[in-house]
């Protein structure tokens, strides 16, 4: 059985907008280039142009169709280790491969003295842990902790791939450790949740629930469009053909 620290300097996240997630997979292409030749790499794949492509992927993205009273919607669900406060993963881990580190909250996994033998997956009841077959060891979501450290990278550029990539900015990064930071407030304002919270695992990530629909339909100021006038002649006789 592997120890938690009694406590994390940081409690370093991501925030992620379930209401501006257009599920285009942007953060699972950009997720698996940086980390195939990052921390955990390389990241495998499996048969990658076959019927049956599989691999290992830090990052995915499910999509559900949700059916209200005022019509349907789809809703794009990414999935990924949550870095809990209280990972069973890491408590369940024989050797002490899966550990969670007391400087910033990120639970990783020490390749050197896993022995494959999935008890951690087993445990995370998130489905975040990837076996790679090719090696013989489970991997997982770091948070990119050798970009978001990288002092040869741009200020701005210190956030994990993901989020870097996201093009609606549905993912967000920071402390939600600390109540001040821009992370926690936006989580504070939005009414972020945990995911499943009742199994007691406290996962430090929050997902920002989609925003109601309004019951009314958007004013248009625009004045409507008049019909267009049947052209004469050749032209005429042309767009009357082409609308048959």
């Amino acid at each position: 059985m592997t120890c938690l620290p009694a406590q994390t300097d940081k409690k370093l996240g991501l925030v992620i907008d379930l209401d501006t997630c257009v599920g285009c997979q942007a953060c699972v292409t950009a997720c698996k280039e940086w980390n195939t030749g990052g921390h955990m790499a390389p990241l495998t794949d499996t048969d990658p142009y076959g019927a049956h492509a599989d691999g290992v992927w830090f990052n995915r993205v499910h999509s559900y169709e949700h059916t209200t009273e005022l019509g349907g919607r789809t809703v794009n669900f990414p999935r990924s280790c949550l870095h809990c406060e209280q990972p069973a993963c890491v408590t369940v881990c024989p050797t002490g491969a899966s550990y969670k580190r007391a400087s910033d909250g990120i639970v990783l996994v020490d390749e050197d003295k896993c022995i494959g033998c999935k008890l951690c997956s087993w445990a995370c009841p998130y489905g975040a842990r990837e076996f790679d077959t090719d090696v013989g060891v489970m991997k997982k979501c770091t948070l990119c902790v050798d970009r978001i450290y990288n002092h040869n990278l741009a200020e701005e550029d210190r956030v994990p791939a993901c989020v870097a990539a996201c093009p609606t900015s549905a993912r967000h990064f920071g402390d939600l450790g600390d109540p001040t930071s821009a992370i926690s407030q936006l989580v504070e304002e939005r009414g972020g949740v945990a995911l499943m919270p009742e199994l007691g695992y406290k996962p430090t990530n929050r997902y920002l629930p989609p925003r109601a629909r309004s019951e009314r339909a958007a004013k248009v100021d625009a004045p409507a469009l008049e019909p267009i006038k049947a052209e004469g002649g050749f032209l005429g006789w042309i767009d009357r053909m082409l609308s048959n």
